[in-house]
């Protein structure tokens, strides 16, 4: 790995929409300094695995699905 050419990776403070801060490591920032989330990971369906609903538009999806229908998707 070449020297000198990689962002610094430190330690950062993370502040939840609820208010508790977790450190993690990021090359966000400098050293010490505190993000703050505007989504909260913890109730958010993108980091939860959610409900998901899936819009059909232009038939797409039922397109994709009868053209595969054989391989078992």
């Amino acid at each position: 790995m070449k020297q000198g050419i990689h962002p610094d990776y430190h330690v950062i403070d993370v502040r939840m929409t609820d208010g508790t801060v977790v450190q993690m490591k990021s090359t966000w920032g400098k050293p010490g300094d505190q993000m703050a989330l505007e989504i909260d990971p913890l109730a958010h369906p993108a980091w939860t695995g959610g409900n998901q609903k899936l819009m059909d538009t232009g038939g797409r999806v039922s397109k994709f699905k009868s053209k595969y229908a054989g391989l078992g998707f």
